[in-house]
């Protein structure tokens, strides 16, 4: 329990960074790059950014899964059977999607595919880039609404 408050400090931070970063990419840099007059100078740039940014998400994500892990193993994983921590569930599977993203189905395929795509189809690409990184920030932001009154002690159940 002695660096329960640490553990917490590190998985806020890191939360933070991790998905103030997406809310960056999805808010600000995607409707920039969406102005670019040249399709090919749009997939460039977003590739160059993003990849810069995948290392940040990286080291942000598996920092805030072993703090988080850590902070649920204190606390008592019997809080997962229990409704009004349905906050803790949607962390869980929120880190699981970017971890699978970032980790697993990027380096993998994804990127590739998706740059290939891009080349046939770029302006359909774009779109599902963005309406991607939308659907990760909504349900993000839903996630730390939740955890954040959740681990206030109000719960919405």
């Amino acid at each position: 329990m002695e660096y329960y408050f640490l553990a917490r400090v590190v998985h806020v931070l890191a939360v933070v960074l991790w998905i103030g970063g997406v809310a960056m990419v999805t808010t600000v840099l995607l409707p920039a790059v969406k102005r670019f007059k040249s399709d090919t100078e749009r997939v460039a740039f977003f590739e160059k950014v993003e990849a810069r940014f995948a290392w940040q998400a990286r080291i942000t994500t598996l920092l805030a899964g072993l703090s988080g892990f850590y902070m649920l193993d204190v606390v008592g994983w019997q809080r997962l059977t229990m409704i009004e921590y349905w906050w803790i569930h949607a962390m869980i599977v929120v880190w699981l999607i970017f971890t699978l993203m970032l980790f697993v189905f990027e380096p993998l395929f994804l990127h590739r595919w998706l740059h290939a795509r891009a080349e046939r189809a770029p302006g359909s690409t774009f779109r599902l880039v963005q309406g991607l990184h939308w659907f990760l920030l909504v349900i993000s932001l839903i996630t730390i609404a939740g955890a954040v009154a959740g681990s206030h002690g109000w719960f919405w159940i």
